[in-house]
């Protein structure tokens, strides 16, 4: 496994890394992103407010303090991938209640990205996001990034029966309910082992990192690692896509 501390910098100032044996776009005729942490970035200011709903509620549903409620949050997301699959697991809560709840949170600070979806919008091809969310959360970030109505459809957990990714059998589930040939796709990601399973498949793979560091956010998540299964790493997705589309 290989750190890129700083990638090649891109014509737009900003950064991107491609891989020696990465596969191309030219071929590509489904574009799937995920949600949460790569379609904005952290200034937006939701996941913070996300994990703190999850901490919230755990402390509920144990009776604890908030300091014991974070430990265990974080010891569920390291054996199970997500807080919710471990409540699923372990609990049997209602995953539907859980999602409403952490999910209800403020978007004052999520701000249109009309560089963003100009972008998306001409991708040649279907547009589709993927998420370990709910279709609830995407649709009102995307409506509020403006980028919601070019996306097809929204597959969430629900539509994974709660089996969140990196676990292939979420992008089993999601390819056959909408038809995608992943060997014509490619697939956006902001964790790089969420990316294993789509590269497998066949998707050209590009890993979407932060400009800056997210103080709210374990470090692993948001590195710039160089693997087999990343083609391609940027913290500008407006911009690389921009780069890869006609005018």
């Amino acid at each position: 496994m290989k750190h890129i501390a700083t990638p090649a910098p891109a014509a737009t100032g900003r950064h991107h890394f491609v891989a020696p044996d990465a596969r191309g776009f030219a071929h590509v005729e489904t574009w799937i992103f995920d949600l949460d942490n790569t379609l904005y970035s952290h200034e937006a200011k939701v996941w913070p407010q996300i994990d703190e709903r999850i901490t919230l509620y755990v402390a509920n549903m144990f009776g604890i303090d908030g300091m014991s409620a974070r430990a265990l949050q974080k010891h569920y997301y390291l054996k199970y991938g997500t807080t919710l699959r471990a409540l699923m697991t372990e609990h049997a809560i209602d995953p539907y209640a859980f999602m409403d709840f952490v999910h209800d949170i403020d978007h004052r600070h999520i701000e249109l990205n009309p560089v963003l979806g100009a972008a998306i919008e001409r991708l040649p091809g279907r547009k589709l996001i993927l998420t370990n969310g709910s279709r609830r959360h995407a649709e009102a970030v995307a409506g509020k990034l403006g980028i919601l109505d070019h996306f097809e459809d929204v597959f969430d957990l629900a539509d994974a029966d709660f089996t969140p990714k990196p676990n292939r059998e979420a992008y089993d589930i999601f390819l056959k309910r909408h038809a995608v040939d992943p060997a014509r796709s490619a697939m956006f990601e902001d964790i790089a082992k969420n990316l294993r399973a789509p590269h497998d498949l066949g998707m050209t793979t590009t890993l979407v990192v932060p400009r800056t560091p997210d103080p709210y956010r374990e470090s692993f998540e948001q590195e710039a690692v160089a693997e087999p299964h990343v083609d391609y790493i940027t913290d500008d997705l407006a911009g690389f896509l921009v780069e890869r589309t006609p005018a």
